[in-house]
This record gives structure tokens, C-alpha cells and sequence, in this order.
């Protein structure tokens, strides 16, 4: 049986996507080495674990991960909710094989023919998820170093475009660029 956990990274900040993550794994796999111990949330770990997870993750024989885009333009147009809705389904659309059952974290929804659960804290709870939050965390956030050097001056490697006081009085001088959420930033400018 395959268990699959889903979370996402970035439904908050002011510009960029947001990144969904889907990761596979056998019932019962163990989400644990010596060196690292158990696994947490992606938010729980130092950026040095969180990079020892991820290489961990997309190199393990036995899992299987997907991760995908959704647009600041999309987010814009649909709103953050559906748009990790329709990151999640896309994540699924993706397999070649199916998890059996997928736990998804917090607020995502998934299609009703596929057997899962949400779980409030499910990147905290559940490692499958966990998994999943490490993925989508650090896929975004080299994303958004690849953004800083697009677009020179904004910082988006160090705030990563949340809303920080430095981020927001670059939106108050300048014009917003495309990557930034109109939606999010329209009573900043």
C-alpha cells in the first residue's frame, strides 16, 4: 500500500508561487537516519537539515515525490485556496502510480475519488507530510534566490517575498513586478 502526503509552501507572501509538494512512500516507511533522526516539519528544521531531508527525500529508492508551480497570476485570479487545490490535483494527475491513500495538511483540499484526510498540523503529525513540507519549502525557496537574480534589488533571497518591512517599502517606492500577488499587495501600494 502507498501513502502519499501533500503540503504546500508560500500561501502567505506578497509575491511568487505558491509550491505544492506530493511525496509517496510505502505504508509503513520509516522517515528516520542516524544522522538526522526523525523527521519534522519543514519549519521545524535548521535550513542545513531541512537540505539533508530534501536530498534524502529525492534520492530514497522506495519514495516518489512530486512538486509543482502555482502562479502569482493564478492565485490572483482563483485565490490562494483554490489555487493549492488545483496545485494538489495536478500533483496527483502527475503519477504514473497512485498512492493508495493521501493525507493532506491543514487547509488543502483534495479531489473526493481519491481516499485521504486532512489534517490540521499534518506536516507536525504525520511523516509522509512532513516529507511533503520539505519538498515544497525548498523548491520554493530556490525559486525565489533564482527571482532575487531576475530581479536585482528586491531581496527575494533573503525575505523570500514575504512581508517584510524591507519587502513593503520596496513595493511603496517602486512598481510591483510580475511575479508579486496583486491581490496581496493591494493595500501596501
Amino acid at each position: 500500500m502507498l501513502i502519499g502526503g501533500i503540503d504546500e509552501a508560500g500561501r502567505g507572501p506578497l509575491a511568487g508561487p505558491v509550491s505544492v509538494a506530493l511525496v509517496i512512500a510505502p505504508k509503513g516507511f520509516r522517515f528516520w537516519t542516524k544522522e538526522l533522526g526523525k523527521i519534522k516539519d519543514s519549519k521545524q528544521l535548521s535550513p542545513k537539515k531541512r537540505e539533508l531531508w530534501y536530498q534524502f527525500i529525492v534520492n530514497h529508492p522506495r519514495l516518489v515525490w512530486h512538486q509543482t508551480y502555482v502562479s502569482a497570476k493564478v492565485i490572483d485570479r482563483v485565490n490562494i485556496q483554490e489555487a493549492t487545490y488545483r496545485g494538489a490535483a495536478r500533483l496527483i494527475l502527475k503519477c504514473a502510480q497512485r498512492p493508495h491513500f493521501v493525507f493532506l495538511d491543514g487547509a488543502l483540499v483534495m479531489r473526493a475519488d481519491l481516499p485521504h484526510k486532512i489534517v490540521i498540523g499534518g506536516d507536525a503529525k504525520i511523516p509522509v507530510v512532513a516529507a511533503a513540507s520539505i519538498i515544497a519549502k525548498i523548491r520554493r525557496d530556490r525559486y525565489m534566490v533564482r527571482m532575487a537574480k531576475k530581479f536585482p534589488g528586491w531581496d527575494f533571497d533573503r525575505h523570500k517575498g514575504y512581508g517584510t518591512r524591507a519587502h513593503i517599502e520596496m513595493l511603496k517606492g517602486n512598481a510591483p513586478l510580475p511575479i508579486h500577488r496583486d491581490s496581496f499587495i493591494s493595500h501596501f501600494v
